[in-house]
């Protein structure tokens, strides 16, 4: 008997997908140690490896990724058929706000599945700092916002997400500079508030080295060596190195991530059959 089944095989793409087992785990709903089990049984009934373990990544096998081309393609007919079938015929258009570092991370996955689901649905997706989405969310310029609870933004609490410092592998000598080089998002970003009030209590002396609204631009200067950047630890790449006390870089505090959806009369979506 040759059993694939569909749960685990959505495992071994988000594996695939995050480069992460701890973050899969995340996306599919399940513990880390669920994760590991359920791919180490199938490795071992296709008498196969399917990822190697890396000290910060895990990557596909040559075999790992002939299994994926099928496992997108079989989770792909799937949520098309259960759509088909089941969902009603749902067509219009969404708008959803939500921050360059939260839908670099943790929205490919949510698109790609809901895109699936609702194929006739037109999807925007706007990508500002929290606080300007804000007031979008409210006079309905946006249908959604999953966002860093801030003020003037309150909504569903979905998680708390932790800050960390980053930095690029091999640049082991940037965080011992002082002032400390660091990319930052624009003022208005949560945190860039929450890093630098952090650096100020631990009295440690800074430049900004870079700032912009853009996560590439910051992952751009951390790579090249020139400032470590403070991030929502969702969104750093795998292969970044984190930095903590034992660098002399401050823990900051938590984000509250959370969604709220516009009040308005006529829904962005309809419903048909």
């Amino acid at each position: 008997m040759k059993a694939l089944d569909l749960d685990v095989l959505s495992m071994i793409v988000a594996v695939a997908d995050t480069g992460n087992i701890s973050r899969a785990a995340e996306l599919v709903h399940r513990s880390q140690s669920a994760v590991s089990m359920q791919i180490k049984t199938l490795e071992t009934a296709l008498g196969k490896a399917l990822f190697v373990r890396k000290p910060r990544s895990v990557v596909p096998t040559q075999d790992g990724e002939v299994l994926l081309t099928y496992a997108r393609r079989m989770i792909a007919l799937r949520d098309e058929a259960w759509a088909a079938v089941v969902r009603p015929d749902v067509t219009g258009r969404v708008v959803i706000g939500v921050p360059d570092d939260y839908a670099s991370s943790l929205f490919p996955h949510i698109l790609k599945k809901f895109s699936a689901t609702y194929p006739k649905v037109e999807i925007q997706v706007v990508g500002l700092p929290s606080v300007a989405l804000a007031p979008m969310v409210k006079d309905g310029t946006v249908d959604l916002v999953c966002a860093t609870r801030v003020k003037g933004l309150s909504g569903e609490f979905l998680r708390h997400e932790p800050m960390v410092w980053a930095a690029a592998p091999g640049a082991t000598e940037i965080w011992k500079e002082r002032p400390l080089p660091i990319a930052v998002f624009l003022p208005s970003s949560v945190a860039r508030e929450n890093a630098i009030r952090s650096l100020e209590r631990a009295r440690i002396g800074y430049r900004t080295s870079y700032e912009s609204p853009s996560l590439l631009g910051l992952l751009t200067m951390a790579e090249a060596g020139l400032a470590v950047t403070p991030l929502a630890k969702c969104a750093v790449p795998a292969h970044f190195t984190l930095l903590g006390p034992a660098q002399a870089c401050p823990t900051s505090a938590r984000s509250k991530l959370c969604w709220r959806a516009a009040r308005r009369r006529n829904a962005p979506l309809r419903l048909s059959r």
